[in-house]
């Protein structure tokens, strides 16, 4: 089989790619290992994602469906509560978006890239990847034994914690953070908390070990997605299930521990050990990887899936041009732009460890035009560079949380 470009993975990035690839005209094939509708994390989009899926006319389906609205971020530590309404913000673009179950999310994108004439391929493994001439060849193995291969001028690898062609071609490199696990489950929450806002994703830090925090992300219907976040060592030396662990863990939090007080467990929790991942390029011959298939932070202020679209919005917009015979230049108009963004990101993710950012937004006085840049990065602006605390994030936390320091001695 031939096509313009074969996407590895049907997630998010792949759906968002293959709507662009579709608008323009291109033939698209989506091979996927899993059968659909399947479980992922991941679940609190951001609002720039809708900006994304605007852009590939997939807003509209994501809006009709009965996700959980959502219009910012809570945050509780040590008995203080703080909040960002994401609408109060410093860049343009959508201050609000939704709160998903990830099954029932993805197979809707998958779905309507379907009907506009991509071919899904589920349930096929890529086995092997080679560049001859001018074509790009996926070697498959279906569930049943079946083995096949499929052609195209290019490939996108949008496989996730699959990592498919880092693992193939060898491109993995160690990430800079720790080795941390996450526990997590879905329940039927019971919350009754009048003033529990379930327009918002809750973070909470633990009491007494702040490199360890909590989500809880309310869906429509009752029901969230909650779970823990800590190094591997910690996780390992606690005895029991997966399910008495993350419930000891929920139960030394006193916030949770009272709202979580009715909760019914649905599902056995889960473990993902060492999700951090990095690559030594994004893009080669024939190829280029989105979303956490190249890097992945940390769950901490969900950036994932916004990295992953952000990714096929940029990887598309080069591709098409080089596809249309245009020179391109990858590793500048697609692997340095996105990494700018994921850069700032990954000065958030270590102040939140470190402490100085979580300090700076519990911090009593908050000087307006600030607040609203930084409601910006946790929307997902992080490539707004007309935002000082993008431009030059690292730089700006680390005086911000000085100075905040000062002032709360």
């Amino acid at each position: 089989m031939n096509f313009d470009v074969a996407i590895i993975g049907a997630g998010p990035s792949g759906s968002v790619a293959a709507a662009l690839l579709l608008a323009r005209g291109y033939r698209v094939a989506v091979v996927e290992r899993a059968q659909f509708p399947r479980f992922s994390i991941g679940e609190s989009l951001l609002p720039q994602c809708m900006a994304f899926l605007r852009e590939a006319n997939l807003a509209e389906v994501v809006e009709q469906a009965g996700f959980q609205y959502k219009n910012g971020a809570a945050f509780h530590r040590k008995g203080c509560d703080t909040a960002f309404d994401f609408r109060d913000k410093f860049s343009e673009g959508p201050g609000t978006t939704f709160q998903v179950e990830r099954a029932s999310f993805d197979h809707l994108l998958i779905d309507t890239v379907a009907a506009r004439g991509a071919e899904v391929l589920y349930q096929q493994e890529v086995l092997g990847f080679a560049r001859k001439g001018d074509l790009s060849e996926l070697s498959l193995r279906a569930q049943n034994g079946t083995e096949s291969i499929i052609s195209a001028r290019f490939v996108l690898d949008a496989s996730g914690f699959a990592r498919v062609l880092p693992r193939l071609l060898q491109l993995d490199k160690p990430s800079s953070f720790p080795v941390r696990a996450s526990l997590f489950c879905h329940v039927e929450d019971g919350i009754d908390c009048a003033e529990f806002d379930r327009d918002k994703i809750l973070i909470t830090v633990h009491p007494e070990q702040h490199d360890i925090w909590y989500w809880l992300i309310p869906f429509a219907g009752g029901r969230c997605s909650i779970g823990v976040v800590a190094e591997e060592s910690v996780l390992a030396q606690m005895p029991g299930s997966t399910t008495e662990k993350l419930q000891a863990l929920i139960n030394a939090a006193p916030n949770l521990r009272d709202l979580l007080c009715n909760a019914r467990y649905t599902m056995e929790a889960r473990q993902i050990v060492g999700y951090a991942a990095d690559v030594t390029q994004l893009q080669g011959d024939g190829y280029a990887l989105l979303g956490n298939a190249g890097e992945f932070l940390d769950p901490v202020f969900s950036s994932g899936v916004t990295i992953a679209m952000k990714s096929a919005q940029l990887a598309v917009a080069v591709l098409h041009r080089q596809l249309s015979g245009e020179a391109v230049d990858w590793p500048v108009e697609y692997e340095q732009r996105l990494r700018a963004g994921v850069d700032c990101f990954r000065s958030y993710v270590n102040a939140w460890y470190d402490g100085r950012f979580q300090d700076i937004i519990f911090a009593r006085d908050q000087n307006e035009k600030i607040r609203q840049m930084i409601c910006s990065i946790l929307a997902g602006y992080a490539w707004d560079v007309e935002n000082p605390f993008v431009a030059e994030s690292e730089r700006r936390l680390d005086t911000l949380a000085q100075m905040v320091r000062m002032q709360e001695q």
